[in-house]
């Protein structure tokens, strides 16, 4: 069962993947500059959560530039960089898989050591107090079963995808959870695991990540994260665990990440005709006939007094029709007639 706080995200999340097409069409030239600054916090950012810093004066040139860089930590924010690059790049395309996740952590790592390999010995994850303390916070996987482990995770990801028991973004991050619980390699595995999760994002239709740094939001916020982490990972070896905590942890980011995004974009003044282009463009990508109430689920930014225009317009012009009469009555496209 899920609990009624996470589907309350859950609907939440859908109403705000339903706004994106609407503000990403607005302003490139601020959306260019959001792009540019959600790739330098995520880089800064994520690198920073594992004790990799850069001399601010030295961020934009490190992030955006070509300059030389001048020692591992630098090498390592760069390579986090190119990583984000790739993803934005070829988001839609790239696969959850091994070679992918891989990949990514040798970017992140910088090309450097045992960068793009699984641990070759075991690695628990330690917490150290001041006074030099030090406590085993958790026990990971194995490093003799963790390439076992990868691979039925990655099936369970496909396998969670195409039978639908489970909605995709709770997938996700109960995907993300097990990651770094098994925590397969020996260092890198929380910045991998946000690539991933931007990843996953976008393969899901969730776009903010590209506009806004959902890195910076969990450092922001680095104290629930890591508490929600150790709520969810008891009791993971055993099966026993919460994974709820984690799990809405990471949906209430992405929640946020769309709050911000619309603050930011969302206010800019629409380009006139702006949601009768986006409800007319919906209404080419319908496969088959429709009703209104479906055409305004596509459509959440747009009134439905303004759909039902768009519709009488399109009869009046001969290019759709009318299947019946009422709310529920279909509507359909008509052969050879362009929008």
């Amino acid at each position: 069962m899920i609990p009624p706080g996470t589907a309350l995200y859950l609907t939440d999340l859908g109403e705000a993947r339903g706004k994106q097409e609407l503000f990403t069409r607005q302003s490139p030239q601020k959306l260019k500059a959001l792009r540019d600054h959600a790739v330098i916090e995520s880089a800064v950012s994520s690198n920073r959560m594992e004790g990799v810093t850069v001399d601010r004066s030295r961020v934009a040139a490190v992030v955006l530039g070509k300059s030389l860089l001048r020692d591992r930590d630098e090498e390592e924010v760069r390579g986090y960089r190119d990583a984000l690059k790739l993803i934005h790049e070829k988001g839609g395309r790239l696969e959850v898989n091994e070679d992918t996740i891989k990949r990514l952590h040798a970017l992140a790592r910088a090309n450097v050591g045992d960068a793009g390999h699984y641990k070759e010995k075991d690695s628990d994850i330690i917490e150290r107090y001041p006074g030099g303390r030090e406590r085993i916070r958790f026990r990971t996987v194995a490093a003799k079963r963790t390439a076992e482990s990868m691979a039925s995770l990655i099936a369970l990801w496909h396998r969670g995808l195409e039978d639908r028991r489970m909605p995709p973004l709770v997938l996700m991050a109960a995907w993300n959870l097990d990651f770094l619980c098994i925590h397969p390699f020996r260092d890198g595995n929380g910045r991998v695991s946000r690539l991933m999760l931007l990843l996953q994002c976008y393969r899901l239709g969730f776009e903010a990540g590209r506009y806004i740094s959902i890195e910076r939001l969990i450092e922001e916020s680095k104290d629930r994260y890591y508490e929600t982490l150790e709520q969810s990972s008891m009791g993971w070896h055993e099966a026993k665990h919460d994974p709820w905590p984690y799990i809405n942890f990471i949906l209430y980011t992405l929640k946020q990440a769309y709050k911000e995004l619309e603050e930011r974009v969302g206010k800019t003044a629409e380009p006139r005709g702006a949601k009768t282009a986006l409800v007319l463009e919906t209404i080419a990508k319908m496969g088959g006939d429709f009703s209104i109430a479906e055409l305004q689920a596509k459509c959440p930014g747009v009134g439905i007094d303004m759909i039902r225009n768009i519709l009488k317009k399109g009869r009046d012009a001969e290019r759709l029709e009318c299947l019946g009469r009422g709310r529920d009555a279909k509507w359909r496209r008509k052969k050879g007639k362009n929008r």
